[in-house]
């Protein structure tokens, strides 16, 4: 592989990566409020994870 082909192939998972970890980071809290928001009952709220 040319050195060019080296580079494009770091940013292209360097992009991945980043994409992954936004969607991760996202889904957990998007997990968090439906688990401790205004929708979840009181028992559920006062969990140790939800404080």
């Amino acid at each position: 592989m040319t050195p060019k082909n080296w580079l494009i192939s770091a940013i292209l998972v360097l992009l991945c990566g980043g994409i992954l970890v936004l969607f991760t980071d996202v889904e957990t809290s998007l997990a968090r409020w439906l688990n401790c928001g205004p929708f979840a009952p009181q028992s559920e709220r006062q969990t140790d994870i939800c404080r």
